[in-house]
């Protein structure tokens, strides 16, 4: 009876603090206090982690293995408890996450600074390059222009961004290691393949000038194949380019590979 007794008090204790820490929250004046952000982005495969020239299966009795897995994340932006959204500067909100540059644990950082300070529910980031961005012309596209051409993400100005660059190899029941080439992307102004992806926050993101809340983002590449439509490298989805009628299935399938896996307050 007395162990029911303590477990109660603990559990009613802790109940109370975690509402009163609330409160604090609700109640603290934040005019002026920015802080900042850490977009840790951890690629996957279902529930494994995603490591390079590793074979995997997918629908179809198909299989594939990368030896490049890059994308561009762009437009950040993330929206309080009260409503209000915050966006990070847009000459600076383009960012291509490179499986080569994770660390140790896989994850890819995007550090965003001097972001107002509030409590935050939700974030939003596109996947490529937006047409409003594209349309400001070369000039208007500032150093990630010449970083993506270093990287690999263009074809040329005129055709565009590679929003998606998967390259690796694939098999089937009849055919080995066969070419794998999945560049995605808008076609100039003629193929917008932009999307966008909104995630609630599974817990508020305290944004305070003490505090660096990290925000872990699992991608799942086994969407890019098998997301809101399920294609088969046999029928062609093995070299994905510019192609009007595969680009949009690979854009949406992409746009549906992105979780919040959970959320650090440190």
């Amino acid at each position: 009876m007395k162990l029911i007794k303590y477990t109660f008090a603990l559990a009613l204790c802790a109940l109370i603090s975690s509402c009163s820490s609330d409160d604090d929250n609700n109640n603290e004046d934040l005019t002026g206090q920015t802080g900042s952000v850490v977009l840790k982005f951890d690629n996957a495969v279902g529930d494994q982690d995603f490591i390079f020239g590793t074979t995997y299966n997918k629908s179809n009795n198909e299989s594939f293995q990368l030896s490049t897995l890059k994308y561009i994340i762009s437009n950040v932006r993330v929206k309080d408890s009260e409503g209000n959204t915050f966006m990070f500067p847009v000459e600076d909100n383009a960012f291509i996450i490179n499986e080569e540059d994770g660390n140790n644990a896989g994850e890819i950082w995007v550090v965003l600074d001097n972001i107002d300070a509030a409590n935050y529910t939700e974030i939003t980031f596109g996947i490529g390059i937006d047409q409003d961005r594209f349309a400001l012309g070369a000039e208007g596209q500032g150093d990630f222009l010449d970083m993506a051409t270093d990287e690999g993400m263009m074809w040329s100005w005129a055709a565009g961004y590679k929003f998606v660059r998967f390259d690796g190899t694939f098999s089937t029941t009849s055919l080995t290691d066969e070419p794998l080439n999945i560049h995605m992307g808008s076609v100039g102004t003629s193929l917008d393949n932009y999307k966008e992806v909104t995630l609630s926050l599974p817990n508020t993101v305290l944004v305070r000038e003490s505090k660096t809340p990290e925000i872990h983002i699992v991608a799942d590449i086994s969407k890019v194949f098998d997301g809101v439509t399920s294609v088969n490298f046999a029928d062609g989805y093995d070299q994905v380019h510019t192609d009007a009628q595969k680009t949009p299935v690979i854009a949406s399938n992409v746009q549906s590979m992105f979780m919040v896996h959970h959320v650090h307050n440190d």
